[in-house]
């Protein structure tokens, strides 16, 4: 009953900038926690960037100065600013919506390739 769609993913060169977008829609109460995910061929799914309704922010270690996570709780979108790509950002993002700790939906991902 919830669809969350990313958008925004592209090839981009090193240095590059890029903003995903994603948008939860279909019967929602309210949403805890949005966050966004990164999984590359052959290695596991980690966490980049999660915001909870409040604002909180996290980061993974490997992004924290050059992405930027934001949410507008109204619209139940959330974004995610990437400054500063390198290759290694390489992946399919993912979008995650948590109603709570144990009832959460993904997006379909959304590719990202940075390369020169």
């Amino acid at each position: 009953q919830v669809q969350v769609v990313e958008s925004g993913g592209g090839l981009v060169q090193p240095g590059g900038s890029l903003r995903l977008s994603c948008a939860a829609s279909g019967r929602i109460f309210s949403i805890d926690t949005m966050a966004w995910y990164r999984q590359a061929p052959g290695k596991q799914r980690e966490l980049v960037a999660a915001i909870t309704s409040g604002g909180n922010t996290n980061y993974a270690d490997s992004v924290k100065g050059r992405f930027t996570i934001s949410r507008d709780n109204a619209k139940n979108t959330v974004s995610l600013q990437m400054n500063s790509l390198k290759p290694e950002d390489t992946a399919v993002y993912y979008c995650r919506t948590d109603f709570t700790k144990y009832l959460g939906y993904w997006g379909q991902g959304t590719q990202v390739t940075v390369s020169s």
